[in-house]
């Protein structure tokens, strides 16, 4: 016996309300994702990744959180350093959601709020610097913007891990001057080196002349050494010459004496003859005298180096040799 008509329908209904009801209390939530729970418009518990309940009509999904890594692309600013260069520069944000509940409810707009406080903080360290400690030091800028960043983030449940300056931009007067500058701080160390070059090449080339002009010195000190020494000899032998010579007069022996007169005479006339000016020699000398002293000289050599005996001759006189036909 089947049931009433309107039996049936009231037991479809609710058959059907309860599948609704348990279709609408399970949840699934992705990886990477958290779910908040709100009761009656308030916040009540998360739901992590995987199957999760919820009682429905009671129990509503808030806010789906994204809590892996994001990044935000800053927008490029003006900011005006320290000694009022502007510059402009780009920026990204990396951060992480820890706490959903916090970031969903402490902050309306999350991804604004941190590029504000980004845009914002960048001016603030951009200005407390030099343009030439803002173009070298940009790891020192990362640094003192992470830590603000992080430091004001945290009350939202967000993690700022990284903060990069993309670029810095000049302005085309200031990037100009800037290139001038460097070109002639380049052209001034040149200029140094080649000086210092120039200053050891003249140190070295002085050094050598120093050197060169000690061992001429030396050599002329040695030759001259060595020319006294030749002098002094040559002395000591004209000396004992004329020592000899005088010892043969004073014993009565003229020949000796008209051997040394007649060896400088001759050295004399072959000292005007060789003489690198003197083509013509004019002597104003008898051809008979030169000739009988020529001859007398040498009967002497005979007489000293004991040739043979010679006729006596009269002291002083040179022998009467009959000049040469010519």
């Amino acid at each position: 016996m089947g049931l009433p008509f309107g039996l049936s329908v009231f037991a479809v209904g609710v058959a059907a309300l309860a599948v609704i009801t348990l279709a609408a209390g399970v949840k699934i939530v992705p990886q990477g994702y958290v779910y908040t729970v709100e009761r009656f418009g308030r916040y009540a518990r998360s739901l992590d990744a995987g199957l999760g309940l919820i009682t429905p009509f009671v129990e509503r999904i808030g806010r789906r959180v994204n809590v892996m890594e994001q990044v935000i692309d800053v927008p490029s600013q003006q900011a005006f350093t320290r000694d009022n260069a502007g510059v402009t520069i780009d920026a990204v944000v990396f951060y992480q959601v820890l706490d959903a509940a916090r970031a969903s409810y402490e902050v309306s707009n999350l991804d604004l709020a941190a590029t504000t406080l980004t845009m914002t903080n960048i001016r603030t360290v951009v200005g407390a610097m030099d343009l030439d400690q803002l173009l070298a030091h940009r790891d020192e800028i990362n640094e003192r913007l992470l830590r603000v960043m992080d430091a004001a983030a945290s009350p939202w449940g967000v993690k700022i891990n990284r903060i990069e300056i993309k670029d810095i931009v000049l302005p085309a007067d200031l990037a100009g001057a800037m290139a001038r500058q460097m070109k002639a701080e380049r052209e001034k160390r040149a200029s140094i080196l080649e000086a210092e070059g120039q200053r050891a090449a003249e140190i070295l080339r002085a050094e050598g002349r120093k050197q060169s002009a000690i061992l001429e010195a030396e050599g002329r000190r040695e030759a001259a050494f060595r020319d006294a020494e030749a002098r002094e000899r040559s002395a000591e032998a004209e000396a004992a010459a004329t020592g000899m010579v005088s010892r043969a007069i004073a014993e009565g022996d003229i020949a000796a004496a008209n051997f040394l007169v007649a060896e400088k005479y001759v050295e004399a006339v072959r000292a005007i003859a060789t003489a690198p000016n003197q083509r013509v020699v004019v002597v104003p000398i008898e051809a008979a005298a030169l000739a009988g002293t020529l001859g007398g000289i040498g009967e002497l050599t005979r007489t000293v180096f004991g040739d043979g005996p010679s006729a006596p001759r009269r002291t002083g006189t040179p022998p009467n040799v009959a000049p040469p036909r010519t």
